[in-house]
């Protein structure tokens, strides 16, 4: 039987418990007080379902309060197939996919699809490449920065710093403003562990960036080099997998995508990319991954729409 015939994503009902189990793991806590476990359920005929009462600040309450679901009017389990459809596409979902699918207005699916990658966001800070290990770092180049005139090149382009542990296999992107020494170095610096060995290309910004680390590696891709072995296999084919992905889907599903929104589909491949099958998660442990960080992390629609 298929997992999408799974009750909690038809059943309203169904899909409160399924995220209560999830959310509240530990006991059932207050929104409001932070009380765990002094509450209890609301059972009046007119009471929506899944409403609690605290009894120590005596406020109702429910699951959706303080996550990504909170004022939402689509009902839950719509929400758990909209979860479980960006979860498991590989390249994305696009909001008029999801508008199709769902029933729901294109308005909405956009929204729903930008709170789904709020809970993406890791917000991880812990630094890569601990113990020795070996992080890739590469630019990648899409879209058009605003204002900027089309011409040849990459300047015109928008810019993402990705850096990649490859014995973690954990991935991690910023939307930087330039690819100068001054806007790197410091992002760099602050991901990755000291004792890590570097692998990036030839480009100049990275050029003396070694001193800082463990260690510093180049290939030469302006000289057709992409592998040099050794004692130490040195590439950056890792980090260019992942670019793949991500401009696949975001050329060929996303198609468009303002700089002020571009942070949050990074988000959603990184969560992918570190949460996917060769990391032993599949589909419906990365969906579940999802609803382990939809608390905290309200969004707005006019948050949302101005990127914020």
């Amino acid at each position: 039987m298929s997992y999408l015939s799974s009750p909690h994503f038809h059943d309203e009902e169904a899909a409160y418990k399924f995220v209560e189990a999830r959310v509240w793991a530990d006991g059932r806590v207050c929104p409001h007080c932070g009380v765990v476990e002094k509450s209890g359920p609301l059972k009046g005929k007119s009471t929506r379902i899944g409403v609690y009462k605290c009894y120590a600040c005596r406020k109702p309450f429910t699951v959706k309060v303080g996550t990504i679901f909170q004022d939402s009017k689509v009902k839950l389990n719509l929400w758990l197939q909209a979860i479980y459809l960006i979860a498991s596409s590989k390249k994305g979902i696009s909001a008029n996919q999801l508008h199709r699918t769902l029933g729901v207005t294109l308005k909405t699916a956009w929204f729903m699809g930008h709170r789904i990658r709020e809970a993406m966001r890791s917000g991880a800070l812990s630094p890569m490449g601990g113990g020795g290990g070996t992080v890739e770092v590469d630019e990648t180049f899409i879209g058009t920065e605003p204002g900027a005139v089309k011409k040849k090149g990459y300047g015109h382009k928008m810019k993402v710093l990705s850096l990649v542990d490859r014995e973690t296999k954990q991935a991690r992107s910023i939307v930087v403003d330039s690819l100068g020494k001054n806007t790197l170095w410091p992002i760099v610096q602050e991901n990755v562990s000291k004792e890590a060995r570097l692998m990036t290309d030839e480009a100049m910004h990275y050029r003396g960036i070694g001193y800082h680390f463990g260690g510093h590696d180049t290939v030469n891709h302006g000289k057709g080099e992409y592998v040099r072995l050794g004692n130490r296999t040195v590439h950056t084919n890792t980090i260019e997998n992942y670019f793949s992905v991500f401009k696949r889907g975001m050329k060929g599903t996303y198609q468009h995508c303002g700089k002020q929104h571009l942070h949050r589909y990074l988000a959603e491949f990184d969560f992918r990319y570190n949460n996917r099958v060769a990391n032993g998660v599949d589909d419906r442990a990365r969906a579940d991954a999802i609803l382990c960080g939809i608390q905290g992390k309200r969004l707005t629609y006019e948050t949302a729409r101005e990127g914020r």
